[in-house]
């Protein structure tokens, strides 16, 4: 299965705190043997799911693929809950399966139901170009973009200039300060990659837009609304925007990058205190399995955005050549025809997803402390969980 790769960080401005450093020799996370088996519970009726494929996804953790996961499996076919792997390198003990985690790219799809609230509400027009609610913002070579363009990734506005093309690069500039309306104005400085919903494109630029046209339509700030419209109602009680504060509040785990050394030994760097305003609405959310299961289910039974808004985000572009993507999610049909919807998510040390079957016969959410939480394609832990939890 292919999860798109999500867009790599941008910066503008320096800060600094310490963080902890691990080196150890290539393969050699050492923890207590107590800390390597995934526990799990299953409860339900039809067909459940795979208990014994998901706890061989879970097992060996920590490894060099992964330090942790969390995982909940859902839906009308039976329910399952494991964890695996640790807290942290340092101490060894077992994972906390109730840890806040950054989400990463996740956040979009919670990005997507604001922005379709407002349309339900008449508030905005998704047909609409964009540039006739941000005028100051978005410049007339960009005149054509509509919001629909925005949300399903073919406006063609190109990524904003970055800091570095390297994990050294943009760990140097983890703590940079970054202005989502900077952002923006880097971005439509350059020409347009494509002709607006003739390609698409998945960048964060276009939820950058998205997140100041909420600002800009409510008269409130973007984490307000999303709080006030999504995690208030449904309950998230443990999802939040961590603004300019680099932490993860509450308990988490610690996340890690595998760095390479030349004496061929590698070295797990605790990547977890790390600031995320170049994301924003794109991709900065903190939240937990927990929270994450019940913002999936709500969403799909239409108790977050009606219809016919809903179906936004289960219709992909159909004139644009190899789309995949909605408003806020992705389509992917597996070898026996199942449709799935499901939006991943990376941030250094994290990978999130959140998928289902439009019948919310199966769920899947899972954080997998990967150690190239960056890299391209799926995490191999990630994989097996996918595979496990859609017997694919």
């Amino acid at each position: 299965m292919h999860i798109r790769p999500r867009t790599a960080a941008r910066a503008t401005a320096l800060a600094t705190v310490l963080t902890l450093t691990l080196a150890l020799p290539a393969g050699a996370l050492a923890v207590p043997a107590s800390a390597d088996s995934a526990s799990g519970a299953v409860t339900g009726r039809g067909t459940s799911p795979d208990v014994a494929a998901l706890r061989a996804a879970l097992a060996g953790l920590p490894n060099g693929d992964a330090t942790a996961a969390l995982v909940r499996v859902g839906g009308t076919d039976g329910v399952w809950r494991g964890s695996a792997g640790v807290h942290d390198l340092a101490s060894g003990r077992a994972a906390d399966p109730d840890a806040r985690f950054r989400v990463g790219s996740t956040t979009k799809a919670v990005t997507a139901a604001v922005v379709l609230q407002l349309a339900a509400e008449g508030a905005v027009d998704l047909g609409r170009p964009a540039r006739h609610y941000l005028p100051d913002l978005i410049p007339s070579t960009y005149a054509h973009v509509t919001v629909r363009q925005l949300l399903n990734h073919t406006s063609g506005i190109p990524a904003a200039a970055g800091t570095g093309t390297t994990f050294e690069e943009w760990y140097t500039h983890r703590f940079d300060l970054h202005s989502p309306r900077a952002t923006v104005a880097s971005a439509t400085a350059e020409p347009p990659e494509f002709a607006p919903g003739t390609r698409q494109h998945y960048l964060n630029i276009n939820y950058t837009v998205l997140g100041l046209l909420i600002e800009r339509i409510t008269g409130h700030s973007y984490e307000r609304e999303t709080t006030r419209r999504v995690f208030a109602p449904l309950g998230m009680r443990n999802t939040y925007f961590p603004g300019t504060d680099p932490d993860i509040r509450g308990p988490h785990n610690r996340g890690y990058q595998a760095v390479a050394r030349a004496d061929g030994t590698t070295e797990y760097r605790d990547v977890t205190v790390w600031g995320t305003t170049d994301t924003w609405a794109a991709g900065a959310m903190i939240s937990t399995t927990a929270d994450l299961e019940r913002f999936l289910t709500a969403l799909f039974r239409g108790r977050v955005v009606p219809e016919p808004q809903l179906e936004e985000m289960f219709t992909v572009p159909a004139d644009v050549p190899d789309a995949t993507m909605s408003a806020g999610l992705e389509r992917y049909v597996t070898d026996d025809g199942t449709e799935l919807w499901l939006k991943s998510g990376g941030r250094w040390g994290y990978n999130t997803l959140i998928a289902a079957t439009r019948d919310l016969s199966r769920t899947l959410v899972y954080s997998v402390n990967s150690t190239d939480a960056k890299g391209q394609g799926l995490n191999p832990v990630a994989a097996r969980i996918v595979r496990a939890a859609f017997t694919l």
